[in-house]
């Protein structure tokens, strides 16, 4: 009875205000997209160009890497050789190609080296903090002391300047920084709830490291992995450019910069498309770790 009196009381303003609010309310709370950012999308399209050239080396090259031709050595960039070619005829671009399979396969195995260890060891120190994280944490500390150019020499000399080498120096040589972080991260896990909750109930070790610890630090992990592995990239061809690395014939990028570093100025596409491909896988490596923290830690991002 009295309802049909109510609604007529009440002022068609304040219901137009009220059904926007409401559906306000609900398109935020139906938005539940998350938004990729732009830097993380670009750097992980270059990275996939990187990969595709890098498995399919074989297929996208149109001439063999290591075919000599005299006739048509230091030949400028052309239709039939976009790239060039060095100082014995050889094809540029197919070198380039099978360079990127060369130059990634040396910075992952540099990086899982680093990251495998050093997020072990650190987790454990989390962990259990005492006697164990102090004495894994003084290892570290003095681990740092030791430079990278001197472990990557001396790993050289005694057991070969070849690219397998060099990757595993440069791990061993990051495996603190990892350590550290790791370590710091558990921490930080370690005063939860559900890490009390979990050792109450009895849970070993093993399961608190793979069931609690490794899901909660391994966001922060993927970023720090992420963002070293281009600097990682870049010390892989600055280490072969200087001869501790890949050694010639072997058409890694560094080595491809060192191979035209006499022809700068007579042949320049010799260190321009090495240059130019170092310089965009670390572009792109160092976009997706930006990406990644501004995807993880939304209420940090950067302008």
């Amino acid at each position: 009875m009295n309802t049909s009196h109510t609604a007529e009381r009440i002022p068609v303003r304040s219901t137009r205000a009220a059904a926007r609010v409401a559906t306000s309310v609900l398109r935020q709370r139906g938005d539940t997209r998350v938004s990729l950012p732009l830097r993380f999308v670009l750097g992980l399209g270059l990275l996939l160009i990187f990969l595709i050239m890098a498995l399919f080396a074989d297929h996208l090259t149109p001439y063999d890497m290591a075919a000599m031709n005299p006739a048509e050595s230091l030949q400028s960039p052309s239709v039939a050789h976009p790239f060039g070619t060095d100082l014995f005829g050889r094809d540029l671009l197919s070198r380039v190609l099978y360079g990127s399979r060369l130059s990634l396969a040396v910075a992952l195995l540099a990086v899982t080296v680093a990251a495998l260890p050093g997020m072990l060891l650190g987790m454990v120190a989390g962990l259990y903090p005492g006697f164990l994280s102090n004495g894994l944490s003084f290892l570290m500390d003095a681990w740092l002391v030791v430079p990278g150019l001197l472990l990557v020499i001396a790993m050289a000399a005694a057991f070969g300047r070849t690219t397998i080498v060099l990757g595993i120096a440069l791990g061993i040589a990051g495996l603190p920084l990892y350590y550290r972080q790791a370590r710091t991260e558990t921490l930080r896990v370690h005063h939860e709830l559900f890490i009390e909750a979990a050792e109450s109930l009895g849970a070993t070790s093993l399961h608190m490291l793979i069931c609690h610890v490794l899901p909660n630090v391994m966001p922060t992990m993927i970023v720090v992995i992420t963002a070293r592995a281009g600097g990682i990239l870049l010390a892989v061809s600055a280490f072969s450019f200087i001869g501790l690395g890949a050694q010639p014939p072997e058409p890694e990028w560094g080595t491809l910069l060192a191979d035209g570093r006499d022809y700068l100025q007579s042949a320049g596409w010799l260190t321009f498309f090495p240059g130019a491909a170092i310089a965009l896988a670390v572009f792109a490596l160092n976009l997706i770790g930006d990406g990644l923290h501004d995807l993880l830690n939304p209420q940090h991002k950067r302008d």
